[in-house]
């Protein structure tokens, strides 16, 4: 038990974590497996995504329509997510309502119907999904990106998939990747909220027992490469993703690299929001951000900029990686570490937020990470740790997305050629 955590393994190998909050009268339930994008073959990329969508068509005792209005009726929100290397179910109700909501989780997950109907339903919709995200620059230039930066592998394909493979699938593709990789050992059940922890294991014990029994196999290594894309579309602003292998999870500077995407580009009082976007007017919206992997990691930055103002966008933001490296305040490190520390603290307010970092822990560590050990992490990083892993991470290969009227967008040599300086 750690910071009122109660965890249990069942016999079939799953794992239920819970989290008492006495003083709220919700619970969040959820159901987490350890499988996304990366681990889909190449024919199969946009299962993980597609199998999440039909999870709420249907089952072998609910219609689509059943379950909606099973969760409504109670005033309850179901939803879920696909990532690179986790899919999530979860559910919010009130305390009195959970057992109806893990009764309706564990139906999605060891009793869906795959309708044939309902398959060619949501085919169109994911199709429309998928063209909505192509006709979003700034949504679309993240997976040209991420593909550029993890070329020929799963780590670096889109969520969503291709319209040429979604098209391609069937149920049984869907049915055969589930009995695969949604086993009692690859899924964290984790609930947080107003509960009795012994209540919640009888629950899952009932509803979770049909899962597949299966050995899903691991994942392949991500492989940084770095490279670019570059694409001119006839849109009002240039999309720019300029990017760096970075740290995982488990990586000792994993806090200091969260510190640094927040002291460089993570509010308005970062360095990349103040030089570029109030000092110089050159975009609306620029950002860092730390993408951790289990095993790899990202840090980039994103700007939307006009045609003529990208000339000077990117050379002004190298100019800032550069600074970075060489120098960091100690008034920049405490509001960097404040507003990491302010957002860590006000997650723990919410029963869904601490509901998925439970479970998000224990697929990651192995454990749960008390939130003393991490505040202790995030007040133990200097300002010679951010300059040393600015310099780690700001001298390795970089990759370049750029979508739009990007004629201005300097050349990779000329790119590289700063960050050398």
């Amino acid at each position: 038990m750690t910071d009122g955590v109660q965890i249990t393994h069942l016999d079939s190998g799953l794992t239920i974590l819970t989290e008492r909050m006495e003083r709220v009268e919700t619970v969040s339930f959820g159901a987490y497996a350890g499988v996304g994008t990366r681990h889909e073959t190449a024919p199969e990329n946009g299962v993980s995504h597609f199998l999440e969508h039909m999870a709420f068509k249907g089952t072998e005792r609910r219609s689509a329509a059943e379950i909606a209005e099973a969760v409504e009726d109670v005033g309850g929100h179901i939803n879920a997510y696909t990532s690179r290397e986790q899919t999530a179910y979860y559910i919010k109700m009130l305390k009195e309502d959970l057992p109806l909501g893990v009764d309706i989780i564990g139906d999605i997950l060891c009793h869906s119907a795959f309708d044939p109907a309902e398959f060619e339903r949501e085919r169109g919709v994911i199709l429309q999904e998928i063209g909505q995200a192509n006709d979003t620059p700034d949504d679309i230039v993240f997976d040209h990106f991420q593909l550029a930066a993890y070329p020929d592998q799963p780590m670096g394909w889109p969520v969503l998939g291709t319209e040429a493979i979604i098209r391609a699938l069937n149920p049984e593709a869907l049915r055969r990747y589930m009995r695969a990789h949604y086993t009692p050992e690859n899924i964290v059940v984790s609930a947080s909220g107003n509960l009795d922890h012994n209540r919640v294991v009888d629950l899952v014990a009932e509803h979770f027992a049909d899962l597949p029994k299966a050995a899903p196999a691991a994942p392949l290594p991500a492989a940084y490469a770095g490279g670019e894309y570059r694409e001119m579309r006839d849109l009002d602003q240039a999309h720019l993703v300029l990017g760096f292998p970075a740290v995982g999870y488990a990586d000792p500077d994993f806090h200091a690299a969260m510190l640094l995407s927040t002291l460089l580009g993570g509010g308005m009082s970062s360095r990349l929001f103040q030089e570029i976007r109030e000092k110089r007017g050159l975009v609306y919206s620029i950002y860092s951000f730390s993408l951790p992997t289990n095993d790899a990691g990202l840090f980039g930055i994103y700007a939307g900029t006009g045609e003529a103002e990208a000339a000077e966008l990117v050379p002004v933001t190298l100019g800032e990686l550069a600074k970075v490296r060489e120098s960091v305040t100690t008034a920049e490190l405490k509001r960097a570490r404040a507003q990491v520390k302010a957002g860590l603290l006000m997650s723990l307010e919410s029963t869904g937020s601490r509901c998925e970092q439970l479970a998000r822990q224990w697929q990651v560590f192995g454990r749960v990470v008390p939130v003393a050990e991490t505040v202790t992490k995030i007040d133990a990083v200097t300002e010679a740790d951010i300059t040393r892993v600015a310099a780690r991470i700001f001298r390795a290969k970089p990759t370049l997305a750029a979508l739009g009227p990007i004629g201005r967008v300097p050349q990779m040599p000329k790119i590289l050629e700063r960050l050398a300086a």
